[in-house]
């Protein structure tokens, strides 16, 4: 049951990635991409009053709970910035498989704070699905994509701060209530929200995107929001039925469905994708599949 629920969060993350790529490239190429994150944050504000409704008991836990939790909401959309600076100088295809490193930092983080130890079964099928991803990540010679410092350095922040709010979630998540957890990881979204507003600049350059693409930006970015935030409340819940660091190494599977809705995308829509559907590049991703799914079976088993 977990396994499904690990991958509906790859599923939804690689179909936002296009979409946040179309975003950014359409209406952002002028615009701080923090202003985007409003949108973010404004769908979990949204959701506040429906989890209540189901979760009376959201107020019940201690401050310091609360407060955790809170900021828990708060790095994950910081998280995002790192990450929308980044697809925002480089293509989807390159700054996916930077997310790679979320499994790493989030097993150190899950073995340090939650004593979560793998079997050798499960870490072995971890690594090939770590392992396989990477693999996409070389060019024609099999060898590394060149990445930009910048990209990288902030994708690691990225990573890491997602590791650390998963971890975090779990904590809290396992003690207490899933839906608890959420709503105060909902709000940490708002305030940060709340404070980009705050700064004239970015409140000016949110009032001025909504007034030029209102239908667009509504639209598109609404629907890309709630598939963001089914991915996401999937893969929470999966932490809660397995190893945290285990469901982060299923969740790196999204740079695969990256490069595979892209190709996709390049056969039907070309105009919002443009991968390379040479011989040599689809065999290497044939290749790449057939290791993390071996890893997934690993792991899982």
């Amino acid at each position: 049951m977990w396994l499904l629920f690990a991958f509906l969060g790859p599923l939804s993350w690689a179909t936002s990635t296009h979409i946040d790529k179309y975003l950014v490239d359409r209406y952002f190429q002028n615009s701080d991409t923090a202003v985007l994150l409003v949108f973010t944050a404004a769908i979990g504000v949204v959701m506040l009053p429906f989890i209540w409704w189901f979760q009376p008991g959201v107020l019940a836990p201690p401050l310091r709970a609360i407060a955790a939790m809170t900021v828990s909401g708060t790095l994950y959309i910081t998280s995002m910035l790192f990450y929308l600076r980044a697809i925002q100088s480089e293509e989807a295809s390159v700054v996916a498989p930077l997310f790679q490193t979320t499994t790493i930092f989030t097993f150190l983080l899950a073995w340090f704070f939650l004593g979560e130890l793998l079997t050798w079964k499960a870490g072995a099928g971890m690594v090939l699905i770590v392992a396989g991803v990477l693999f996409l990540s070389l060019d024609r010679s099999l060898r590394l994509r060149r990445f930009k410092p910048h990209i990288v350095f902030g994708m690691l922040a990225c990573t890491l701060i997602l590791a650390l709010t998963a971890v975090i979630f779990k904590f809290y998540a396992v003690r207490g209530d899933f839906w608890t957890t959420t709503f105060w990881t909902f709000v940490g979204e708002g305030l940060f929200g709340a404070g980009i507003l705050a700064i004239p600049a970015y409140r000016r350059q949110f009032v001025l995107l909504l007034h030029t693409n209102t239908g667009a930006l509504i639209g598109v970015n609404g629907a890309n929001e709630l598939i963001n935030l089914g991915g996401g409340l999937s893969v929470r819940f999966a932490t809660m039925l397995a190893p945290v660091a285990l469901v982060s190494a299923i969740s790196s599977t999204t740079t695969l469905f990256v490069f595979a809705f892209g190709t996709l995308l390049s056969v039907i829509a070309p105009r919002f994708s443009h991968e390379d559907l040479s011989r040599g590049n689809l065999a290497r991703k044939a290749v790449a599949a057939a290791v993390v799914t071996v890893g997934v079976v690993l792991a899982s088993g």
